[in-house]
């Protein structure tokens, strides 16, 4: 482990800031007969002529994936506003990937508010996620605050090259501005493998730990306050090498527990503004113990508490999930989570590489 935790407090803050964001559900999109899909139980019109590009800039060491081109007209809430299919990337090369770094442009390349991405997730359709086997790997997620990952020196995401990363978009615009031609781009910096002028990477592992368990992370927000409790088991013996949390508006504090030894791994409390919107839950870093340890057969509790003043019931209206890195005591056992890709979603587009 890394021996200067003043120096890893620095990377680890920023790298595991959007934790505090990131979104986490079940297999996000099923693509109906009817033209529209369902997203954890939401039927939404599908948006016409999106497709994902990614170009490979060897030089930089970095690559750009671009999903667009998406109409987004003012006020426009989730549920009415046509959604981009599920989009896959091929991985086209063997190594780790290093942070991501997302945007909305115009095609202009003029930034647009990030208020207007609900959320994005990236899931790897080659490997199973290692706490829920029956979801597939979710290796990053951003919502509307748009926080970058950033990279953790010495450490990496590793792929394939052919790796399947399925790229699930949901747009919004609660703004008054309608915005034309809008495309999500995230830069992905990557070390390939065998690259003689740096070393090998450690692996981390994205780890996902929801209060709904392995099932849909949304669920319904009742009025007044209330906590939603999940466990997940660890199969693996390793560390946590942090921690941050996702909740929704109205959302209190998420608390982390290691049933097995009746400890407190992370309580993070939330801060909101006055009409109780969430603004930011906290990150806990382990580092100076050296992560914080787990054994296999650990159960993990996860709780979200919750103080809804609408006086009624938010349909799919809250979340509850702290978001860490794992790195394994034996990082040969993680080879089980691989599998094959599922065939190409018939809306699927596969990426045009450059």
């Amino acid at each position: 482990m890394q021996k200067n935790p003043i120096l890893w407090v620095n990377f680890w803050a920023a790298a595991i800031a959007l934790a505090l964001f990131s979104f986490a559900q079940e297999k996000p999109a099923e693509h109906a007969h009817h033209g529209a899909f369902m997203q954890g139980g939401m039927h939404h019109a599908v948006a016409k002529g999106v497709t994902l590009d990614s170009k490979v800039d060897s030089n930089a060491h970095s690559v750009t994936l671009r999903v667009g081109p998406m109409n987004l007209p003012a006020n426009t809430d989730h549920m009415k506003m046509p959604q981009p299919p599920d989009l896959i990337w091929a991985v086209p090369f063997e190594g780790w990937l290093l942070g991501y770094h997302p945007r909305l442009a115009d095609s202009n390349g003029n930034t647009i508010p990030g208020t207007t991405l609900h959320h994005t997730a990236f899931w790897n359709e080659n490997r199973a996620d290692f706490l829920c086997p029956n979801k597939e790997e979710h290796i990053f997620g951003a919502g509307s605050e748009m926080t970058d990952w950033a990279e953790l020196p010495g450490y990496g995401y590793h792929v394939q090259k052919g790796d399947k990363i399925r790229i699930e978009t949901m747009m919004y615009n609660p703004t008054a501005t309608s915005y034309d031609k809008v495309y999500l781009e995230v830069v992905i910096p990557f070390q390939a493998a065998g690259d003689g002028a740096d070393p090998a990477r450690k692996n981390a592992y994205p780890a996902w730990m929801d209060v709904a368990s392995c099932g849909n992370s949304g669920y319904d927000l009742p009025a007044g306050k209330s906590t939603k409790s999940g466990t997940v088991t660890v199969k693996y013996d390793g560390v946590l090498l942090g921690v941050g949390g996702h909740l929704h508006d109205y959302g209190r504090q998420v608390v982390l527990q290691n049933s097995s030894r009746k400890e407190t791994v992370a309580t993070l409390n939330a801060k909101a503004d006055a009409e109780g919107r969430l603004e930011s839950v906290p990150v806990k870093l382990f580092l100076q113990e050296g992560g914080y340890r787990f054994s296999a057969n650990d159960v993990l509790k996860i709780s979200a508490a919750y103080d809804n003043p609408t006086g009624k019931l938010l349909r799919d209206g809250a979340m509850g999930i702290a978001v860490g890195y794992f790195v394994p005591a034996n990082d040969k056992a993680m080879a089980a989570l691989r599998r094959k890709a599922k065939p190409t979603h018939d809306m699927a587009t596969m990426s045009h590489d450059h």
